[in-house]
């Protein structure tokens, strides 16, 4: 079993946790990994990027000269897309990126990226986020206790109104439910600070 320190939010050692070996101490598949977090950002693409065709630029439909005689190319239209401010041939039009990827290859990724966070020593898990107010200050210093300057990520339960009032104008912390763990949150982040009921919880869904 994979085993890691339980720590309360003044980074003191107050036990131990024994974790799953199907979650966090799987072999690591990168390639995995990439299509992944490939899925999670093409998915959150707007897709609104949009071009005129001939059809749509402005511009009169008259042909511009007679077909022959004048010594010049023949032209039909002044908005062909040959010409400056003409249409634009097969460019981007709205469209939706998002395209279906497999739930058992993404809770693999998953556990693939979990298990490489733990490997590196990644992981900190403290056994509440008791936190007696919501100031931002104050949890800034013990964030910097237990994860110093790093881009974090902390996972909790929904229900901790102080940790995410204080966590949210943090510009290198983000504040994720255990229920919304998601893979490129995980590999976005150098460091994941659970607490001890949501990382269980995380292990329950990915078993």
């Amino acid at each position: 079993m994979a085993e890691i320190e339980v720590k309360n939010l003044a980074s003191e050692v107050v036990g131990k946790l024994e974790l799953s070996d199907e979650v966090f101490k799987v072999k690591i598949n990168e390639t995995l990994i990439w299509e992944a977090v490939k899925h999670y950002r093409d998915s959150r693409r707007s897709g609104t990027a949009s071009t005129k065709t001939r059809a749509e630029v402005s511009g009169s439909g008259k042909k511009l000269w007679r077909q022959k005689g004048t010594g010049r190319a023949r032209i039909g239209s002044i908005r062909s897309p040959l010409w400056r401010h003409g249409g634009t041939v097969h460019g981007p039009k709205p469209r939706s990126y998002a395209y279906r990827f497999p739930r058992q290859k993404l809770r693999g990724a998953l556990r693939s990226a979990l298990s490489a966070k733990l490997e590196e020593n990644r992981i900190t898990v403290v056994d509440e986020f008791a936190l007696g107010s919501h100031k931002t200050k104050e949890f800034d210093r013990i964030l910097r206790g237990l994860a110093g300057d790093q881009k974090v990520l902390i996972v909790d339960s929904e229900e901790n109104h102080n940790l995410q009032l204080s966590s949210r104008n943090l510009p290198k912390a983000k504040m994720v439910p255990g229920t919304g763990v998601n893979i490129y949150d995980v590999v976005n982040h150098q460091m994941l600070i659970f607490s001890k009921r949501a990382i269980l919880q995380v292990q329950e869904v990915l078993s």
